[in-house]
C-alpha cells in the first residue's frame, strides 16, 4: 500500500527509517556516536539490546532478551526461527521484531563490516 507507514516509535511514521530512528533515539541518551553512526550492535551488552527494544516500543518483549542473555553478537546471529520460537514471544510482536529490527540490524552490520 502506497503511503502507508508503520510507526514503532511515537511521532516517527516512516517504516523505512524506523530502525535508524530508534537506534539514534536510543544512543542519543549519552553514548558516543562514531563517524556519524551509532555503535555497532556487535558491541552491545545484554542491557543495550534490552534498552534498544524498549526504545523501539517493545517493552514487554524486551525482557525476553534479558532472560535469554541476548547481547549484540547473539542478536546478530539470530534467525527468524530463533525470534519466533526461541524467545516465547507472541507471533505479532516477534514478526515485527525480526523483520523491522533484527534483520535490518544484521544487514547493516554486514554492510558496514564487509571487505
Amino acid at each position: 500500500m502506497q503511503g502507508r507507514s508503520v510507526s514503532l516509535v511515537p511521532g516517527i511514521r516512516s517504516s523505512k527509517w524506523n530502525r535508524k530512528a530508534v537506534i539514534l533515539l536510543y544512543w542519543s541518551g549519552g553514548s558516543s556516536v562514531e563517524n556519524g553512526r551509532p555503535p555497532d550492535p556487535a558491541d552491545w551488552a545484554v542491557i543495550d539490546v534490552v534498552n534498544y527494544f524498549r526504545t523501539a516500543g517493545f517493552e514487554e518483549q524486551a525482557s525476553a532478551f534479558q532472560e535469554q542473555e541476548i547481547d549484540g553478537k547473539s542478536l546478530l546471529l539470530m534467525t527468524r526461527n530463533d525470534v519466533l520460537t526461541g524467545l516465547s514471544l507472541k507471533l505479532g510482536p516477534a514478526l515485527k521484531i525480526y523483520e523491522y529490527h533484527v534483520k535490518p540490524l544484521q544487514t547493516q552490520h554486514l554492510k558496514n563490516n564487509s571487505l
